[in-house]
């Protein structure tokens, strides 16, 4: 579906309120050329969760959690040790 839209004096395009407060990636495919994407994007303080070494730990530790259920902890002896 295509929908012409005017670009407004101060740079903006109007998408509609179905949109409102979501976050868009805009990428300039080439000069006038633009391709919108909807979605939710990786901050940049979270950004090195995403880094190939860091999820594949968190893969495995997540992998480890699943295989081992979750058991009460004996303080008396975790402190003996």
């Amino acid at each position: 579906m295509a929908i012409v839209k005017t670009v407004g004096r101060s740079g903006q395009i109007a998408l509609g309120k179905a949109y409102a407060g979501r976050q868009v990636l805009v990428e300039q495919l080439d000069p006038g050329v633009w391709l919108i994407k909807l979605g939710e994007f990786i901050p940049d303080d979270e950004r090195w969760l995403h880094a190939p070494n860091v999820k594949a730990d968190l893969d495995e530790a997540i992998a480890w959690a699943e295989s081992h259920p979750a058991a009460e902890t004996d303080l008396d002896e975790l402190e003996r040790r």
